[in-house]
């Protein structure tokens, strides 16, 4: 509960959020109609109309978000939707707020984005037609909107489902291109599959809650069993559509082939609906958090993380890396997750507390830094039509602004200070070194190898984007689109400069965030962090000033003054730098063939962890002709597969082919014989009504 009279203030007005968070969905909705029906013969309204109620949708998310958060309100209420004694049970509580919160401000940043983007779209030959985007970007959005609002199973089941539908045909956008078609497919087959598996969950807990609303399931009586099975339901199936190992394979597909604001949108805001999932479900609806679930989140979310980072170093498609990257910070805020339920699970609800609040940290830091990465990747590819890091070269003198946004958001994610994802894992470090207030022994072990874990990961990512920002943006462009690239719109740099700055703020400021967070936690655990702003604003000391502190504030004055005074140095005593040639090792003039590809800047880490993936990788050498032998040209292949779709998904696939196959034979084409199938499957239903 927020202290002071705004606090109280905020929440007399009880029932305002809730009808701003209708309105930021009606604003949705209209975006979508908008784009329906101006797209044909106003397609100049289209992009200042549908992009300006996504704007009041982002907007008015963020405000009842906020409201609720800051108030520390919970709200419910009822629309009468749907089947006359079935009405749509909603809810704005703290936590739904928070994810309201940041899908807002995805929200708002892709606005600004989107309308000079879009515009590509419709150039050219390949030119796609931009209502059906319009339409299922909307749509997308308010099933977000109105899933985190859900206070019942159905209704949740509905804008889950309008979700991952709306996701799918923006996949499938550009369906000329076979990897989209096939993006989309893996992408609703395993979307569907986590469904079902969500819906097993629900199934469970509205057995013994009697009933489908939220606040039945919630005052459940469940045996251990009963809850475990529930919650492994749960985690399954919400886990599959966050993108954890080795649920992941759908996401490395789809994300690199959607168009990028989408990307952004379903990186930063779509997958943390998993996690909102799991905390709801796991926290809120089943309650008593066991600790052997968290060991089971903590397992997976460490091996998610490093072979996240692993595979992504391994990409040279930019927006592929970023992909891989995404399943690497899910891992991170698993972790998180793991340990809070560990520590709760055993008795320590405080030492829980911040677990909670390191993986609720670290889930909204990735929604902002990684949409950043994708708005970036996404000025690349609208000046320079490229996706492949080896074509690319020198864009920092091309597009000094996007290079700057790509520069933020690659600290951020890289977790170095000031930037907001040094502080979320910081914390989560924060939460392991906690570890030997544990009994048991096997927990004491287990957490501070996923923390060595978590270093190298940490480790593995910065190195992953030197490699990107290096290869992308400095040395000397590869291609002749990308020598002529030019700066993109000044909209497209609004959206990312939002993120850009949210990042140093969520960074500089981690005091105050904790503290706006703590109705989260009150909620969940009834347990806050106080200690977190023991000694003000200027210091985080997250268990207390004797165990740990860090001071946002003051590292980003010591990196200003640092490097102001180096500047000041060199400026005043510097005599003018002498400009000469690169020596080029008396091969003539440099080009950029002599530079480092991506795929040669990973090979020492590619022959370190060689068991990780199935590498195939050859060199092509063309002799020349002629009586002395000499090499004219030499090609290196390079083809890395990921082993759990080898291992994994291929066999299954086979499996269910094999299976198809054997029961063909019932599919004759005669009508007779459905017929007496259509006869047989009636009298089995009428014994069945029978017994």
């Amino acid at each position: 509960m927020v202290e002071g009279s705004i606090g109280e203030a905020l929440a007399m007005s009880t029932a305002i959020p809730l009808l701003i968070a209708y309105v930021a969905a009606a604003c949705a909705l209209l975006s979508g109609v908008v784009s329906l029906f101006a797209g044909r013969h106003h397609p100049g309204f289209l992009h200042s109309g549908s992009f300006l109620f996504l704007f009041l949708a982002g907007a008015t998310s963020i405000a009842a978000g906020g409201w609720a958060l800051l108030a520390n309100l919970t709200l419910t209420g009822q629309m009468a939707l749907g089947l006359p004694w079935l009405k749509w049970h909603m809810r704005l509580d703290p936590l739904s707020g928070f994810f309201l919160l940041l899908l807002g401000t995805l929200v708002i940043a892709v606005s600004l984005y989107g309308p000079s983007y879009t515009r590509e779209f419709a150039r050219g030959k390949a030119a796609q037609p931009l209502p059906p985007l319009g339409v299922f970007t909307a749509t997308f959005i308010l099933g977000m909107q109105m899933l985190l609002l859900a206070d019942d199973a159905l209704v949740f089941m509905i804008f889950w489902e309008m979700m991952s539908l709306s996701g799918y045909f923006l996949v499938v956008y550009q369906h000329q291109h076979a990897a989209n078609r096939h993006a989309a497919f893996l992408y609703l087959l395993l979307a569907h599959v986590g469904a079902l598996v969500i819906l097993l969950s629900f199934g469970v807990l509205a057995a013994f809650g009697g009933g489908l609303t939220f606040d039945q399931m919630r005052v459940a009586h469940l045996t251990p069993q009963w809850a475990t099975l529930a919650f492994l339901f749960a985690f399954i199936g919400f886990g599959t559509k966050s993108g954890m190992a080795p649920l992941h394979v759908w996401l490395p597909d789809a994300h690199p082939v959607a168009p990028s604001h989408i990307s952004a949108m379903m990186s930063g805001a779509m997958i943390k609906m998993g996690i909102y999932g799991i905390v709801r479900v796991s926290y809120d609806l089943i309650g008593n958090v066991r600790w052997e679930w968290g060991l089971l989140v903590l397992v997976i979310g460490t091996a998610s993380a490093l072979l996240g980072v692993l595979y992504a170093l391994m990409q040279h498609d930019l927006k592929r890396l970023l992909a891989y990257h995404s399943i690497e910070n899910i891992g991170i805020i698993l972790m998180g997750l793991g340990m809070s339920m560990i520590f709760i699970g055993s008795g320590h609800k405080l030492l829980g507390t911040l677990g909670l609040v390191a993986a609720l940290y670290h889930t909204l830091n990735h929604a902002l830094f990684k949409g950043l990465l994708f708005l970036g990747a996404g000025a690349v590819l609208y000046r320079t039509h490229e996706r492949d890091l080896e074509r690319m070269g020198g864009l920092i003198h091309r597009m000094p602004v996007t290079a700057f946004m790509f520069l933020v958001g690659s600290v951020a994610i890289s977790a170095l200070p000031p930037f907001n994802g040094f502080v979320s894992e910081w914390l989560t470090f924060q939460t392991a070194l906690q570890a030997p207030a544990l009994e048991n022994g096997v927990l004491r072990t287990m957490i501070p190898i996923s923390a060595a874990l978590l270093a190298l990961t940490g480790a593995l990512a910065a190195a992953c984007f030197v490699k990107a920002f290096g290869i992308a943006f400095l040395g000397k462009p590869r291609t002749r689109r990308v020598a002529r690239a030019r700066e993109v719109p000044r909209g497209m740099q609004g959206g990312m400069a939002l993120l850009a700055v949210l990042c140093l703020l969520l960074g500089v400021l981690p005091t105050s965030v904790i503290m706006v967070m703590a109705p989260v936690t009150q909620l969940l655990v009834q347990e806050s962090l106080p200690s977190a702003a023991a000694q003000g604003w200027l210091w985080l000391t997250p268990i207390s000033p004797q165990v740990a502190s860090y001071s946002a504030p003051l590292v980003l004055i010591a990196i200003v003054v640092v490097f102001g005074m180096g500047f000041l140095l060199l400026k005043r005593g510097a005599v003018p730098a002498r400009r000469v040639d690169t020596w080029d090792c008396g091969f003539g003039r440099l080009t950029a063939r002599m530079e480092y590809t991506s795929t040669a800047f990973t090979q020492p880490i590619r022959r370190v962890f060689g068991a990780v993936w199935k590498v195939e990788e050859d060199v092509e050498t063309v002799a020349g002709a002629g009586p002395i032998p000499r090499v004219t040209s030499i090609r290196h292949h390079l083809h890395v597969q990921d082993w759990s779709w080898l291992k994994v998904y291929q066999p299954i696939g086979r499996l269910v082919l094999h299976a198809a196959r054997r029961i063909g034979f019932i599919q004759t084409g005669n009508i007779h014989t459905y017929l007496k199938y259509s006869l047989a499957t009636l009298l089995f239903l009428l014994w069945i009504v029978s017994l």
